[in-house]
């Protein structure tokens, strides 16, 4: 039993930790041995690389538990910047010890005093003419070689940080955007690489961000927190042991950058000319054109290391076509929609300008269409002149698009007789799509086309979303619309290692609360709509993220202190509803938005906002419940109980009618949200379900629902057995399916159900419910970490469907590899089940057996096999075997 790779916080090896009491986790190695558990573990922290008894900072002892995540720290008070090593040692079932390599993770500056620059910018108000975005530099000279180096700092709205002529790192658009009046995030960077003995220069460029939306072009919104101005502490260590800090204050000075104009929303001007060469370098010799820095008064919000994964440039596309619609104007298709920039090589004359316009649609005549990506965004790059050509792309504004349409270039293909001397040639152009640099924990395959291609496509909106917050479209809008989050939540977590901005989510939704308890439907929360909009303020389907967000932590990666450190707001959360409902049941919300009905979709159609409301309340409500009686809240719990059965109460009688036996108007959601939440009571059950089903199969197994709705759809079929009706639902080319968007040409999940053709947003991940169902349904995966176990227990259980022949699932949960593959001949009705379940992991297999004698494990029979023998074996109720098992491989057959 190895033990592979070692977590602090749920990162391998960080930088700039500023949790006081770090939680530890560890992942074990594949292995063919089985049914091996965890017993014990023994944690050793220790601050010298090399292990000595003499420098043990805390020796948790030999614990007899299973838990492999987040073990908190119980040492002593760790040290701001302080490196600390640590390793485990781990028991199997035999008694056998083992031992990690030894890892280690830095600590931050946890304390405000830590901190001992000045935050400057280059103004200390916006003048009135709009300036362009600042440079910052400071020259200094170390006279002793360097051993370790950190820079520390905060660039609101964004920031890059040069030394000595080169980029600090890859990392783009940091730091992430919060709410900059309760919190500040500051990046650490080791650039002890990038210093030396003698002159160096440190150079910042800031960007608005979030920070400072000045419109001026397209913006969603315009506010600011003040003007574009940055923190930074670089602390040196030499050899020697000496250290110098070199840190912001009035003696960096300042000068205009040649970013002219920079909009999150509107795009980003840049004039080459406007860039004084060697600006970061110190041999710079032009200072006499800079003004010393202003000190100016640092944000209200509190300084906090940021935790989540870096934004980078994770990939790249080639156009697959240019096109010239009009004369002088050429269209690039990058042939798939994705969120990020553009990059251009170019060569021309000085002072020739190349505007940038992308967008996700054409019009007919072939150039490109802003309606749904807002209008005019745009960038717009100013040529020095170089003859060996110049490259660019933006740094502080980012968009969706699949097209850029070109004016003011040629294409350095085009017609010969095209060329102006005048007119720059484009060398090279590529899109950059940016996204977390996440560890990709999940695939999914299986042998039916559409099947592969909706995953593609959800996939490519999940990544086009995700940035330091997960977003609802990466153009018009850019906000944190909190729905999505608990809702496609587990679609995205199988896919992708995303605790750590599940996490940040918590936190900017505690940022966002009201005093009142309220939680507002987007954070953090830059548009306040008003009281005329309340309904796009206050939804309890958008605001249960709090809650749910919090438990699935939990349920996915075994985080117990999150539920801890947010259990008051969450409370507050719920109280706020309970007096603000009408007798427990509320009125207000959005509801299941974006169904399917007879008007263009946005506002319900088919089901009372009242109902989904209501239902989202009960569900919270009894998620809640169980986090208290978790935390050892033992009167929090028989209280939130009864609340919960209270609305139980509330629900069925203002929403279920006797005699038709149906909730509400009958709609697809009306049914299936009752059904999943345990609303429905019990001889109802099979009737409601039904009601789903026929409606469904009416409608030639298309649905009707919209955001809210169309997961508990999915679930609720998919509990209940009946995978085949998502399987012929999934099929479906005509509106409303994914497969009417692949057909119409979408390439990543649209808006709405037919967005190809009504517009709308083309890259919106809130309706990609089905990724969820090809894991836990065509996969049959189930897992959640059970508290009382000290680690994860998984359910298999595949549904066989006669028109799919293979489906293969890989998963990385925090334990190690989990993979379930299935295939089966039609013709000889054989299964063959490959199945390896984690180290330190328990799982029920329920198998469709026809005969007990056909079921084999290995080649052989499953009585016979090796490890077997301790495996309960059972008949369920529908005639499946179920087969417990511990770790390793296997490979199962029989008949079905």
């Amino acid at each position: 039993m190895q033990v592979v790779e070692l977590f602090v916080e749920s990162k391998r090896r960080p930088l700039g930790i500023d949790v006081l009491q770090p939680a530890f986790g560890w992942s074990f190695a594949d292995s063919q041995v089985r049914l091996q558990m965890q017993t014990a573990y023994r944690i050793i922290v220790f601050d010298c690389e090399e292990f000595r008894r003499s420098e043990m900072i805390w020796d948790s002892g030999q614990r007899f538990s299973k838990k492999n995540v987040h073990i908190l720290y119980e040492g002593p008070p760790l040290q701001s910047r302080q490196r600390y090593y640590w390793k485990v040692q781990v028991w199997d079932t035999n008694g056998q010890m083992t031992e990690s390599p030894i890892s280690w993770w830095e600590m931050g500056l946890v304390h405000a005093a830590d901190w001992s620059a000045t935050w400057i910018a280059r103004f200390a108000e916006e003048p009135l003419e709009r300036p362009a975005l600042p440079l910052l530099r400071r020259e200094f000279h170390l006279n002793k070689p360097v051993t370790q180096a950190r820079a520390y700092i905060c660039g609101l709205g964004q920031c890059e940080l040069r030394l000595n002529g080169k980029k600090v790192g890859d990392n783009v658009l940091e730091p992430g955007w919060t709410n900059y009046d309760k919190t500040c995030l500051y990046c650490v960077y080791d650039v002890t690489e990038q210093l030396h003995e003698g002159g160096n220069a440190m150079g910042v460029m800031l960007g608005n961000g979030f920070f400072h939306v000045t419109g001026g072009r397209y913006s969603k919104f315009k506010h600011s927190f003040g003007t574009p101005r940055c923190l930074v502490q670089l602390e040196i260590t030499h050899t020697d042991g000496t250290q110098t800090q070199i840190l912001s204050d009035r003696h960096w000075d300042s000068a205009p950058g040649p970013i002219l104009f920079s909009c999150i929303y509107g795009g980003e001007d840049y004039d080459a000319n406007h860039l004084q060469a060697g600006w970061d370098l110190p041999s710079f010799t032009g200072r006499h054109a800079w003004q010393p820095a202003v000190e100016v008064q640092g944000p209200a919000g509190k300084l906090k290391s940021q935790a989540t994964s870096p934004l980078k440039v994770m990939e790249t596309y080639l156009p697959v076509q240019i096109t010239q619609p009009l004369p002088g104007v050429y269209v690039a298709d990058f042939g798939k929609n994705f969120s990020g920039w553009m990059n251009l090589r170019v060569q021309g004359p000085q002072g020739a300008k190349i505007t940038m316009s992308p967008a996700e649609l054409l019009k007919d005549n072939g150039t490109i269409n802003q309606k749904w990506t807002g209008s005019p965004t745009k960038f717009i790059y100013t040529m020095s002149g170089d003859a060996e050509g110049e490259t660019w792309s933006p740094r502080f504004s980012y968009t969706g698009f699949r097209y850029v349409q070109l004016e003011g270039i040629v294409p350095v293909d085009a017609d010969a007789t095209s060329f102006d001397s005048d007119v720059p040639v484009l060398i090279r152009l590529e899109g950059q799509m940016i996204y977390p640099d996440v560890n990709i924990c999940g695939n999914f395959v299986s042998s039916n086309t559409l099947l592969n291609r909706t995953h593609e496509i959800i996939n490519q909106a999940i990544r086009s979303n995700m940035k330091s917050i997960f977003t609802d479209c990466p153009h018009r809008e850019k906000l944190g619309w909190l729905e999505q989050i608990h809702l496609m939540g587990p679609s995205v977590a199988w896919n992708y290692d995303v605790e750590p901005l599940f996490i940040k989510t918590m936190e900017d939704i505690r940022d966002a609360q009201l005093p009142s308890g309220m939680v507002p439907t987007t954070a953090p929360e830059y548009v306040v709509f008003s009281d005329q909009w309340r309904c796009f303020r206050d939804s309890v389907s958008w605001g249960a993220t709090y809650i749910l967000t919090g438990w699935n932590l939990l349920q996915f990666y075994g985080n117990h202190g999150i539920l801890a450190e947010h259990y008051e707001g969450m409370k507050a959360y719920i109280d706020y509803l309970k007096e603000s409902s009408d007798q427990l049941i509320i009125h207000t919300g959005l509801g299941d938005w974006y169904d399917v009905g007879d008007n263009p979709p946005g506002f319900v159609q088919n089901t009372p906002v009242a109902h989904t409301e209501t239902a989202m309340f009960y569900h919270i409500v009894d998620v809640f419940a169980q986090i208290a009686k978790i935390l050892g809240f033992s009167d929090d719990a028989s209280h939130y109980e009864q609340l919960r059965d209270d609305i139980n109460s509330a629900f069925n009688q203002a929403f279920f009618d006797d005699k038709t036996q149906q909730y509400a108007t009958g709609s697809q959601s009306s049914q299936a949200m009752p059904l999943v939440l345990g609303l429905v009571h019990e001889p109802y059950k099979e009737t409601v379900l039904a009601g789903l089903i026929h409606d469904i199969t009416l409608r030639g197994y298309h649905t009707t629902a919209g955001d809210i709705g169309h997961r508990y759809v999915l679930l609720a079929l998919s509990q209940n057995g009946r995978s085949d009706i998502i399987y012929k639902m999934s099929q479906n080319t005509d509106h409303p399916s994914y497969g009417y968007q692949i057909e119409n040409g979408a390439t990543s999940l649209t808006e709405a159900w037919d967005g190809p053709t009504v517009g709308k947003s083309q890259n919106h991940f809130m309706l990609g419910h089905l990724e969820e169902w090809l894991y836990s349904g065509l996969a049959g995966i189930h897992y959640r970490y059970c508290p009382d176990f000290e680690s994860y227990k998984l359910s298999i259980r595949p549904p066989i469907l006669d028109d799919l022949n293979e489906v293969a699932a890989d998963y990385r949960l925090p334990s190690g590899k989990l993979r379930v593959a299935w295939r089966h001949n039609s013709d000889d009705r054989r299964l063959q089940l490959e199945i390896t379940i984690p180290t330190n992991c328990l799982a029920d297999v329920y198998l469709p057996s026809v005969s007990m004698e056909t079921l084999l494990e290995g080649g052989i029979p499953l009585k016979d096999a090796a490890a077997i023998e301790e495996v309960r074996l059972e008949v369920g109720e529908d005639g499946d075997a179920v087969i417990h098992l511990g770790s390793g491989s296997y490979l199962f057959e029989c008949d079905i």
